[in-house]
């Protein structure tokens, strides 16, 4: 199901009552634990947080006139999605997270490039969902990003 909304309060509002608590808990801790730069928008119909045109000028290479996407939540058909673009592009980033995985769930790791799909919100691993929002700053996400994408 596609959600469509103007401010992410109207996002989660608008979800079926049993993944609100759980995408409301996600985007707080998203919130609290990202560092300081990172903003909050609505961003491809989800709950994104960016580097803004502010601190990254040259925006999304596919669409210069976005953002940078960092963070995104969803609420898809059948899973919350956490998409985090730094576990794509940071192989050990993405090692570490998969390591410590199953040390705070009992629930297996269903994982895309980027997206983290958790089928039980009752299994998201809070605590290292937290810990991981710690781990990349802007500044880093940038460096990232332009090591990645060859800009020309």
């Amino acid at each position: 199901m596609k959600y469509e909304a103007e401010t992410t309060e109207a996002y989660i509002a608008q979800l079926p009552e049993d993944r609100q608590e759980a995408v409301r808990k996600l985007r707080d801790l998203v919130r609290d634990n990202l560092p300081h730069g990172f903003e909050e928008t609505m961003s491809y119909n989800m709950i994104g947080f960016v580097v803004p045109h502010a601190l990254y000028p040259a925006g999304y290479h596919c669409n210069p006139e976005l953002p940078l996407p960092f963070i995104n939540i969803a609420s898809q058909k059948n899973f919350i999605a956490l998409y985090h673009s730094g576990i794509y592009a940071d192989p050990e980033l993405l090692e570490w997270f998969v390591t410590e995985y199953p040390q705070h769930t009992t629930g297996k790791l269903d994982m895309g490039k980027s997206c983290i799909r958790f089928k039980k919100p009752e299994q998201i691993p809070y605590e290292l969902i937290a810990a991981l929002m710690t781990r990349m700053t802007p500044e880093q996400w940038i460096n990232r990003y332009e090591s990645v994408i060859k800009r020309q």
